[in-house]
């Protein structure tokens, strides 16, 4: 019944979402500039050349992740890693207990929509935004960015410094300078979305001070490129003991959580 569940709601219900955006948005940018409200409720700047912006307005990323963020009930500070255009910052701020968000968009152009964004939405005392990437050194390197995919811009597959495809100068910071950016006292859910750098990400973040607030971890995981049972061994190492899964085939999510 879980496989059959599964398979309607990541394969049937995302794939219809997947071509009413096809569908629908020549129609909506057709109206002009104005801001647009997207499925999660949630004022974003026009972008309808990107998909990942069509996803944002038309729900196709679904409900799980939205949902555990608007259901916390306990004081949080949301970590968004791989923020693009600021969806779940902004879905975060919707709920009150999000006591502040730290957002990482190390892409010139996708930050100034993630500020953007921010800023319609009225959420910037909140707030705080770093044009940085998370990894294992601290430097200038390209970044591969699909023009009309933002949601896919990623540093995996680099060899000696250079990126699979076109891309921008970004900068990357590693955990001694990552850890200052996370100072507070208040419990972490975090968000991490980098394109097969999930691994590396955590692993930096796993030598910081503050990790040890981090009570959850949304990341995602796509088979091709990135070893789930890795970054669950490196978790698990650091005191991570439920992992839950959302979605299917080679590219899914996991929650992972200290109880």
């Amino acid at each position: 019944m879980a496989s059959l569940s599964d398979f309607w709601r990541y394969g049937v219900v995302k794939t219809a979402r997947k071509l009413k955006a096809a569908a629908l948005s020549p129609v909506m940018a057709a109206r002009g500039d104005a801001a647009v409200r997207s499925a999660y409720g949630v004022l974003m700047v026009p972008n309808w050349q990107d998909t990942t912006f069509r996803y944002c307005i038309f729900g196709t990323y679904g409900r799980d992740l939205a949902d555990l963020l608007l259901g916390q009930r306990n004081d949080f500070v949301f970590v968004d890693i791989g923020s693009n255009q600021g969806l779940y910052a902004l879905i975060a701020a919707q709920n009150p207990k999000c006591r502040q968000i730290i957002a990482f968009e190390p892409v010139p152009a996708t930050h100034a929509r993630l500020a953007a964004n921010v800023a319609l939405n009225g959420g910037a005392e909140r707030t705080v935004l770093h044009q940085l990437a998370i990894s294992d050194s601290v430097g200038e390197v390209e970044i591969s960015v699909a023009a009309d995919h933002t949601g896919t811009a990623t540093l995996a597959g680099r060899e000696a410094g250079k990126p699979s495809g076109g891309g921008v100068v970004i900068q990357t910071i590693d955990a001694p300078l990552v850890d200052p950016l996370l100072a507070g006292e208040l419990p972490m859910f975090v968000k991490i979305d980098v394109e097969g750098l999930e691994a590396v990400v955590i692993a930096e973040l796993a030598k910081t001070g503050a990790f040890a607030r981090v009570e959850a971890i949304f990341y995602e995981v796509d088979d091709r490129w990135a070893s789930a049972g890795e970054i669950e061994v490196l978790l698990r190492a650091s005191g991570f003991t439920r992992f839950t899964k959302y979605g299917r085939g080679h590219h899914y999510d996991v929650l992972a959580s200290r109880s």
